[in-house]
């Protein structure tokens, strides 16, 4: 069956036929709303945002599915966010600038932290909180992802998802979660949790090794304010990637440290779609579309996925699913999601050590390929 086109859908949406309640609010709240595979968040225009007090912008990826989406707010030299409380979870990641955010709990206490580039948080259910831009000269960028589409779809009431009183006590926790306190729990080998509402800087968080997804791979999963958006930080180190995989709509993907790239693919393509990285790009890989990430820089790539299901709380059946039987980390052979060095496209080495060649990095990835014959090849080509 063809998609319906947007002419189609705008009269679908006039007789009150396949809403969309939450794009509906998307498009009346005023701000620059961009639509692409990959978003540079660091350079697209945003405008003011009267609900937010700043300045601000949607990125609706084309892999995001229905659940999820991100937020872009740019908050002015010595300026503050209004007040905010809704009843959709995000998660914050800071881009650029330096600030603090205040929030309310139930018992009429103010907690306060201070945060800046490559900083993440997240804040109790529904909690009255506000932040703060703490340079007088510099602006702060500062991006959310969260399940606002799935809440707003279910509701469609913005009166109920953006003014609504209600305390959720169990979801607080103490002041020493905001100040980056947290609690490890091991779940299997190479897959760690990390229970905590902040965590400074992203960058030079400790990533526990997780060799099965790839050459010198480290990851850290996080609970994050005891919430449904799952987040995962992975690393890659100088030379190496990850091997390809696949997972469900909806994980954002942010660029932390490094630069490179990654393909995407689905089974039988003949041809990959490619996002350029560096910090400040988001992209998000489609429902089921292999991909792979490719560090090209002179530095370890890391980068951060957020989306909806975490590992306290699955919430949808293929993240439950996933962590049983349907593992990212065992090959697509053995039932799986993974495509294992071995088994991938013979184009994809080729292509890494040209890139390479391009930013004077040496391959770490002798032990898995040939790539003496390989460059033999490559040469060869060339001299054709």
């Amino acid at each position: 069956m063809a998609e319906a086109s947007k002419e189609e859908l705008a009269a679908y949406s006039k007789n009150r036929v396949l809403v969309d309640p939450y794009l509906d609010w998307s498009e009346g709240e005023g701000v620059p709303i961009y639509e692409d595979f990959g978003i540079d968040l660091l350079d697209i225009e945003t405008a003011p945002w009267d609900r937010f007090g700043c300045k601000g912008a949607m990125a609706h990826l084309k892999g995001r599915g229905s659940y999820c989406s991100t937020f872009l707010f740019e908050i002015e030299p010595g300026q503050k966010t209004a007040p905010m409380r809704h009843l959709y979870e995000d998660t914050y990641y800071v881009l650029e600038g330096h600030g603090s955010t205040q929030v309310e709990t139930h018992d009429g206490k103010t907690h306060s932290f201070e945060w800046g580039p490559q900083s993440m948080f997240a804040l109790p259910f529904n909690a009255p909180h506000q932040m703060f831009n703490g340079s007088g000269t510099e602006r702060v960028r500062i991006a959310t992802t969260s399940n606002a589409p799935m809440v707003m779809n279910l509701y469609h009431s913005t009166d109920f998802v953006f003014d609504n009183d209600h305390w959720f006590k169990n979801r607080e926790g103490g002041q020493g979660r905001f100040n980056g306190d947290g609690e490890m729990t091991p779940i299997r080998p190479g897959r760690v949790l990390w229970d905590t509402n902040f965590v400074p800087d992203l960058a030079n968080f400790e990533l526990k090794p997780w060799e099965a997804r790839g050459a010198g791979s480290a990851n850290m999963q996080f609970i994050l304010a005891d919430g449904i958006m799952g987040a995962h930080c992975s690393g890659m180190p100088v030379g190496t990637y990850k091997k390809g995989h696949s997972h469900g709509p909806g994980l954002h993907i942010f660029t932390v440290s490094g630069s490179g790239y990654t393909l995407l693919w689905y089974k039988g393509d003949k041809d990959f779609v490619r996002v350029n990285w560096r910090h400040g790009m988001l992209f998000a890989p489609p429902d089921k579309m292999f991909h792979q990430h490719f560090d090209t820089s002179q530095e370890p790539a890391r980068y951060l996925a957020i989306g909806l299901g975490s590992k306290r709380y699955p919430v949808v059946y293929e993240r439950r699913a996933g962590s049983e039987n349907n593992r990212s980390d065992v090959s697509v052979k053995k039932g799986g999601r993974q495509i294992e060095y071995e088994d991938q496209d013979e184009r994809i080495h080729p292509l890494y050590l040209r890139e390479l060649k391009k930013t004077g990095v040496e391959s770490e990835m002798g032990k898995f390929f040939d790539e003496e014959a390989i460059l033999k090849d490559i040469n060869s080509s060339v001299a054709e």
